[in-house]
């Protein structure tokens, strides 16, 4: 104790009490860590992240393909079916950062997949919730392992297994009878999705984007079974099997939604410290998100109304994602309780928002204690 020493000089001292302090950054006590940890939390929260080039047209893609096939449905006739058309608009959020020609050729393989995904749902939902238990643990460990595989890239592997749950779901057996016929539900998503990718190639009518050169799929998405992806697929094959056990004490028809708020904290290549971060934003962002919904869902608007509302939700997502994940969940969560509800018929639904603020909280938790269990390893 020399920093006390009451005959040490005073410069002595000083040095003394310098050095305490610096093996005390550099073993911190429990209470000074959840003190810091929480004050790097609450800075998150309030500030944005840094801007990483212009996100408007991506964000006015997506909101196209939202709206478009909506407004058409709805004018047509199809209330119903309009709002199920929204899926064909996740075809657009992946490979944002990709050269115009590149991303061309890219979408119709994202689209592929993402149908393929909701054709599993349509026939996973025939056989009853046990099947779709299994489906949702297979589909997402088989997923993250692919993304991790091919290096796809945000938005990761949420996607495919959110389109799977939503499709189940929404043509599942009620009373023994379809709620959507599953052949109308896969054409109005095969709809939506050709008409994103069409809007995906829009800006090749440009000639300087048909004359940019476009790298090989394989060079911008190298196949490689490395650290990253292990990881990747540990930490989302433990998200997959607690989380369809808990939805099997839950609700069963849930256990996507609690898998894929677990998937939002370890889909993508994050270590420990930035994935508890996520859990934590996509809890408060779900909560807001959730009153939002309550908001717009007893609003008495028309379906293509309600279609323009979710193109504006999309618009904002893709603009704050990148910079601000809380903030993204205000927006995302009521777009895909809209979705939900409307295919369910409980359109404005005080339980359905109850319901998934607490999967949120269940599958958020356990996306974080899977990215504790699993170190991130670099290649």
């Amino acid at each position: 104790r020399a920093g006390r020493c009451p005959l040490c000089k005073p410069d002595q001292r000083a040095t003394a009490a310098r050095e305490n302090r610096a093996v005390s950054a550099d073993n911190p006590t429990l209470p000074e860590r959840v003190r810091a940890e929480a004050r790097h939390v609450a800075q998150s929260l309030r500030t944005f992240g840094p801007a990483r080039g212009k996100r408007w047209p991506l964000a006015l893609q997506a909101a196209l393909a939202m709206t478009v096939p909506i407004v058409v449905l709805a004018a047509l006739g199809y209330d119903r079916l309009a709002l199920l058309a929204a899926t064909g608009a996740f075809t657009v959020i992946y490979g944002g950062w990709l050269r115009p020609r590149e991303r061309a050729r890219f979408a119709p393989l994202v689209s592929l997949a993402l149908f393929a995904c909701a054709a599993a749902g349509v026939l996973a939902a025939g056989g009853g919730s046990a099947v779709v238990l299994v489906g949702v643990l297979v589909l997402t460990v088989a997923s993250a392992a692919a993304v991790g595989w091919v290096s796809l890239g945000p938005p990761g592997p949420i996607f495919f297994v959110l389109v799977f749950g939503l499709s189940a779901q929404v043509t599942g057996l009620r009373d023994g009878v379809r709620a959507v016929d599953p052949w109308v539900y896969l054409a109005v998503v095969a709809g939506s999705s050709v008409f994103a990718c069409l809007l995906v190639a829009v800006p090749l009518v440009m000639p300087r984007y048909r004359r940019e050169p476009a790298r090989a799929l394989r060079e911008l998405f190298p196949r490689r079974w490395g650290a990253v992806a292990r990881t990747l697929t540990a930490r989302a094959a433990i998200v997959a099997v607690v989380g369809v056990a808990a939805a099997v004490i839950v609700d069963p028809h849930r256990s996507y939604w609690i898998v894929c708020s677990g998937l939002a904290v370890v889909g993508m290549p994050v270590g420990r410290r930035d994935a508890a971060t996520r859990g934590i934003h996509r809890t408060a962002g779900t909560l807001v998100g959730a009153a939002l919904y309550l908001v717009l869902a007893f609003l008495p608007l028309p379906v293509w109304a309600l279609g323009v509302v979710l193109g504006l939700l999309q618009f904002a997502i893709e603009l704050v994602v990148v910079r601000h994940y809380a903030l993204a969940l205000v927006f995302i969560t009521p777009l895909v309780l809209l979705i939900i509800g409307a295919a369910t018929g409980d359109a404005a639904s005080i339980p359905l928002a109850f319901e998934r603020v607490v999967d949120t909280l269940v599958g958020a938790a356990i996306g974080t204690a899977a990215a504790l269990a699993v170190r991130l390893r670099l290649d």
